[in-house]
């Protein structure tokens, strides 16, 4: 009998045990989500920059990997351009944009963009955005969704508009970017 009560007091100690720290685990959840909720104010950055996709030349910064040897459907190319402050190449670099592109319609021209925009200087150095979307090359200004970022630009959103300032007949071009990237 002695061990059936000892018993009996062990479990209810242990029930009772277990609902005091399910509460007070619980509450202090609460107050950890509140608190991160409070934190996670979203921002919009504006960003404007530079890319220099060189195609020709002893050291081009994006070449081809898949598709014809023609400007047709199916091309791939590879990149690894730099990101600059103002038009010319010369200009300070503040990152590479590194990713893929290619000729992803039959009846126009026009890419798709798997694109990472890396940020080495200033503010945002160590931080990216991913753009993942189509890019009509021939209009005058396209847009682009922003699907993602690491860094200051965890967890980003928002949207890139992109204008040819400069480009040649071997392919080479100077496009601006204005970027408007929502992030925590």
């Amino acid at each position: 009998m002695a061990s059936q009560v000892t018993c009996t007091l062990f479990s209810l100690q242990f029930i009772l045990l277990s609902c005091f720290f399910t509460i007070t685990s619980g509450a202090f959840c609460e107050e950890e989500a509140e608190a991160i909720a409070i934190k996670r104010v979203e921002k919009t950055t504006h960003l404007h920059f530079y890319f220099h996709d060189i195609v020709s030349g002893k050291n081009p910064s994006a070449i081809r990997i898949a598709g014809p040897d023609k400007f047709s459907f199916g091309d791939t190319m590879m990149a690894d351009d730099l990101l600059t402050e103002g038009p010319e190449i010369s200009s300070k670099p503040v990152g590479k944009a590194q990713g893929l592109y290619a000729l992803a319609a039959q009846n126009d021209i026009s890419f798709l963009m798997v694109m990472n925009y890396a940020f080495t200087e200033g503010e945002y150095n160590g931080s990216s955005i991913s753009i993942l979307g189509r890019n009509q090359i021939l209009n005058d200004v396209r847009e682009m969704p922003i699907v993602g970022g690491s860094g200051l630009f965890r967890l980003a959103h928002g949207y890139a508009l992109a204008h040819t300032v400069w480009f040649d007949e071997q392919g080479d071009a100077t496009v601006e970017y204005n970027v408007y990237v929502s992030h925590y």
